[in-house]
C-alpha cells in the first residue's frame, strides 16, 4: 500500500526539489544584480535544466503540474502591489494615455506579429509583455492564449533584451529630447518593460522621475487583469482544437483583483506587503522555471529572426506612443 502511493508522489517531490533549486538560484543572482529580474533568470535556468538528459519525463510532466498552480498564485500576489488611489492620483490625461499606449502596444503587436508571420500565440504574449509588465503579464496571459511552451521563453527573452536597451535609450534620448526629470520619469514608467527596467532607466534622472515612473508603471498592471480576462473570453469563442475552452474570466484574475482591492483600503500593513512581494516574484520565479524545463532549444531557435524583428518594432511602437500620448494629453 506504501509502495502504491510513493511512486505517484516520488516525481512530485523531486519536481519541488529542482523547481525550488531554480528559485532559490534565480533570487540570490536576481537580488545581486537587480536589473536583470528574477522571473528572467528563472526561465534560462529552466531552459538550462530541461536540456538535461537525467531529467525524466516523469518529472517533466510533474514540473509542469506545480509549474500551473505557482503560476496562479503569484499572480494572485501580484495584486497586492496595486495601489489604486495612488494610480488614481496621476489625473485624467496621464491614466488615458496609459490606456492609449497599452491598446495600441497590444493591439498593434499582434497586427506586426501577423505581417511578419510569427506565431499567434507568440505574438500575443509579446504584445502583453511589452504593454503592460513584462515577464509577470506573459505569466498571467500564457494561461489563457494556445501557444507553445517555446513562445513563453521567447518573450521573455526579448522583454529582457529590448527592455535592456531601453534603460540606456530612455534617459539619452530624453536629454536629447529635452525632456526634464519628471518627464523621462513618466515616459520610463509608461514604454519600459519590466519594474526593474523602469526604476533603472529613471535613475539618471533623479528621484523625482523614479518615483513618478514606479506609479505609472504601476497603472499599467492595473489593465493586467481586464486584458487577461478580455483574452480569455475571447479565446472562449475562436473553434476549439479539441482542447478544453479556457474559463471565462480565470479565478486567478479575480484573485488579483480582490488582492488589488483590499492593498486600496490601506489595512494591509508595510510589512506583509514586503513580504508578500517576495513570494510573489517567488512564485512567479518558480512557474516561469517549470515553462523553461519545458522549453525545446531546437524550436526557440527557429523562431528566432521573426522574433526579434518583432520585439524591435514593438518596442519602438510602445515608445513612440508613451511619447506622443504623454504629450498631448499628460
Amino acid at each position: 500500500m506504501s509502495t502504491t502511493h510513493a511512486r505517484p508522489t516520488r516525481p512530485y517531490i523531486t519536481a519541488l526539489a529542482i523547481t525550488g533549486a531554480g528559485v532559490a538560484a534565480a533570487y540570490l543572482v536576481g537580488t545581486a544584480v537587480p536589473v536583470v529580474s528574477a522571473l528572467t533568470i528563472a526561465v534560462v535556468l529552466g531552459i538550462l535544466a530541461g536540456s538535461l538528459p537525467a531529467l525524466s519525463d516523469e518529472t517533466r510532466k510533474a514540473i509542469s503540474g506545480v509549474t500551473k498552480k505557482l503560476l496562479r498564485a503569484g499572480v494572485v500576489l501580484l495584486g497586492l502591489q496595486l495601489s489604486l488611489p495612488s494610480v488614481l492620483a496621476l489625473g485624467p490625461g496621464t491614466l488615458l494615455a496609459v490606456v492609449l499606449t497599452v491598446g495600441v502596444t497590444f493591439l498593434g503587436t499582434i497586427g506586426l506579429g501577423r505581417l511578419l508571420g510569427v506565431p499567434r500565440g507568440l505574438a500575443m504574449l509579446v504584445a502583453t509583455g511589452f504593454s503592460i509588465c513584462g515577464a509577470s503579464a506573459i505569466a498571467a496571459m500564457e494561461g489563457v492564449v494556445e501557444r507553445e511552451d517555446s513562445d513563453v521563453a521567447t518573450a521573455v527573452a526579448l522583454v529582457t533584451f529590448y527592455g535592456g536597451l531601453a534603460i540606456a535609450a530612455v534617459p539619452l534620448l530624453g536629454g536629447w529630447l529635452h525632456l526634464d526629470a519628471v518627464r523621462i520619469g513618466e515616459w520610463a514608467g509608461l514604454s519600459v518593460h519590466e519594474v526593474a527596467q523602469v526604476v533603472a532607466a529613471a535613475t539618471p534622472a533623479g528621484t523625482a522621475a523614479v518615483a513618478v515612473a514606479i506609479v505609472i508603471k504601476l497603472s499599467r498592471v492595473v489593465l493586467l487583469a481586464p486584458m487577461v480576462a478580455a483574452v480569455g473570453v475571447h479565446e472562449r469563442h475562436r473553434p476549439a482544437d479539441g482542447g478544453k475552452r479556457p474559463p471565462l474570466v480565470p479565478l486567478f484574475v479575480l484573485g488579483f483583483l480582490a488582492m488589488a482591492a483590499l492593498r486600496s483600503t490601506g489595512i494591509v500593513p508595510g510589512a506583509a506587503l514586503d513580504v508578500a512581494k517576495v513570494g510573489c516574484t517567488l512564485l512567479l520565479a518558480g512557474a516561469l522555471f517549470g515553462l523553461g524545463c519545458a522549453v525545446r532549444i531546437g524550436t526557440l531557435v527557429r523562431t528566432g529572426g521573426r522574433a526579434l524583428l518583432l520585439g524591435l518594432l514593438s518596442t519602438l511602437l510602445v515608445g513612440t506612443t508613451a511619447l506622443v500620448t504623454l504629450a498631448v494629453l499628460g
